[in-house]
């Protein structure tokens, strides 16, 4: 591989910046479970399509997703503003006992910065106490004998201290430098009010004065962060009695996504900024027990159905919303199968089955591609060249959560069938779901280790026991014993990397029983953030280095990630509460 690419496998896990910087040469990244993801720069399933057409003709196709695009673009939010000045000035002091390496001394308040004169040299950095999404806005005052010349300005941004206290170069990420949160402007004109145009994560705002001239300096008046959501309203709070760190891990799950929640669900505001079909479902959930914005929804399934890979309507991982809804050439297996559930879910929480109805055929079309990869045992075969993603962990071996993942979802598919009136299409897919559900017991369950295996190498992870039990391909207590030795036991089972699979360990928790085992994985894993200084919950989190990343410098990293906010839906549908 050159320099370019993502040295895989042995250092960090593959992700989806990262394939963007594989060379195209070099197509395939090979994964435990026979499967294999292709570099993004060469279009996915370019040696395998699924062979089946649609019924539907291709000019009705055609027609259906303009119409559901444009359905999608009229049910675009107004964002809520909402203005905060700084509370403080602050300074960076390196801090080695703290997870996040510093510590913010305060030097004075907020308000007290429209006192200082600034010159050629002079920084500030604010706190805002808080994860904000959106704008930063200032009035600037020029102060001298003659105000002769343009001032330029550098900004950075920053969602943790180490943003603001570190330089960024030498940057060594595998993703674009232009996600940096970093800015240097120049204002002609004094005096002037400055907004930002761009869009920020943050909680702190660095302002270096790069130069004015020797005859005048500048002050900051009305300094502040416009918060930008489309969440509404505030949540319930939960019960009274609740633990203080139940409490304290809710309030940043619901600041989480408060700031993903855009005009679309964003999967991150720093950086990314897409809607992706696992995040979504993830979101979608927990907005419907806390911020429940059902058009928004509604809006993220319709860009979905609206922009599907033309020749057959599988659908993409992720889209693009701006400048106008585009597609992607990145498909995931497991993310098409729950689109599905996602309108289910949809259709239960709102009871607009009118939408459930429309969405149906698309739901079901990734079925009918699926399904053909189901072997005569029963078994789903994750086809050569498809992604089968699961988790960024890439020791996994996909095979037994893949096969959890098609029975879940299909599963899911077949209620959405009843719901819409829709069951005579779905003939013999009940019959096949309980072959595939014996199949994974009898293939993947070891009655002598009492656990789920995988691959060759009859590998245990969380991922095989979380969807196989979600599945339900095990008795209640199978499951429970199951999870309870791959997670509490065996030292060397294969364990999440990413909020995305610890979310469905804890669901398989809850759904076989174990309440109190559920509790403690969340306070372990997101509890740890906490502890560790989350305002809100981060994309990547090692325990045992505060500079993991994913992407090979811990700058690039998101501090607000959508996948990472489930505690809150937890907490309030599963009345997980202590």
């Amino acid at each position: 591989m050159g320099p370019s690419e993502v040295e895989i496998v042995a250092k960090t896990p593959v992700t989806r910046r990262s394939l963007l910087k594989a060379a195209s040469g070099a197509a395939l990244l090979p994964l435990a479970g026979g499967a294999s993801l292709l570099s993004w720069s060469m279009p996915l399933f370019a040696e395998e399509e699924p062979s089946r057409k649609s019924p539907v003709s291709a000019d009705e196709w055609a027609t259906r997703r303009r119409r559901w695009v444009d359905y999608a673009e009229s049910l675009k939010p107004q964002l809520k503003e909402t203005s905060q000045s700084p509370v403080s000035i602050v300074v960076p002091a390196s801090d080695s006992s703290r997870f996040l390496r510093w510590k913010m001394d305060v030097e004075s308040n907020g308000a007290d910065l429209s006192k200082r004169l600034l010159y050629k040299g002079d920084q500030f950095i604010l706190d805002f106490e808080g994860h904000r999404t959106g704008n930063f806005e200032f009035r600037l005052v020029g102060e001298g004998r003659s105000i002769d010349s343009p001032v330029r300005l550098k900004l950075t941004f920053g969602e943790v201290p180490g943003d603001v206290a570190e330089p960024f170069d030498p940057y060594r990420g595998q993703l674009s430098s232009a996600w940096l949160p970093e800015e240097i402007i120049t204002v002609d004109f004094l005096p002037q009010v400055v907004r930002m145009l761009r869009r920020y994560a943050f909680r702190y705002v660095k302002v270096e004065v790069i130069d004015t001239s020797p005859n005048f300096g500048v002050r900051f008046f009305d300094t502040k962060a416009i918060a930008l959501t489309s969440a509404p309203g505030q949540p319930a709070p939960l019960p009274t009695g609740t633990p203080d760190w139940i409490v304290r891990v809710d309030q940043v799950a619901l600041a989480t996504l408060r700031d993903c929640m855009q005009t679309t669900f964003e999967d991150g505001p720093r950086r990314d900024q897409r809607l992706w079909i696992g995040d979504l479902r993830l979101q979608a959930q927990a907005s419907y027990v806390t911020f429940p914005n059902h058009d928004l929804v509604k809006r993220c399934l319709y860009l979905f159905a609206g922009l599907p890979r033309e020749h057959d309507g599988f659908l993409p991982a992720c889209v693009f919303e701006k400048p106008t809804p585009s597609t992607t050439d990145t498909f995931i297996l497991d993310y098409a199968a729950l689109y599905g559930a996602i309108v289910l879910d949809y259709a239960r929480a709102t009871n607009d089955i009118a939408t459930a109805r429309e969405l149906w055929p698309v739901a079901y079309r990734q079925f009918e591609l699926l399904f053909q990869y189901v072997d005569e045992q029963g078994l789903f075969q994750i086809p050569k060249r498809y992604w089968a993603f699961i988790d960024w962990n890439m020791k996994l071996d996909r095979s037994a959560a893949m096969q959890g993942v098609i029975i879940y979802a299909g599963r899911r598919l077949c209620e959405l069938a009843e719901l819409t009136g829709n069951t005579a299409q779905i003939n013999g897919y009940s019959e096949l779901l309980d072959k595939m559900t014996k199949a994974a017991h009898e293939h993947f369950y070891s009655p002598d280790l009492k656990v789920c295996i995988s691959g060759a190498d009859k590998q245990v992870s969380w991922a095989s026991q979380a969807w196989l039990t979600l599945a339900g391909c095990h008795s209640r207590e199978e499951a429970a014993e199951a999870l309870r030795r791959a997670v509490f036991e065996d030292k060397n089972s294969v364990q999440p990397a990413t909020a995305y699979l610890y979310h469905h360990v804890t669901q398989a928790m809850i759904e076989c029983g174990m309440r109190r085992e559920a509790l403690q994985l969340i306070r372990k894993y997101w509890g740890g953030m906490v502890e560790a200084g989350a305002d809100t919950f981060w994309e990547a989190y090692d325990p045992n280095d505060s500079k993991f990343s994913p992407y090979g410098d811990v700058h690039i990293n998101s501090f607000c990630h959508a996948w990472s906010c489930t505690p809150t839906y937890f907490f309030r549908a599963s009345k997980l509460t202590g």
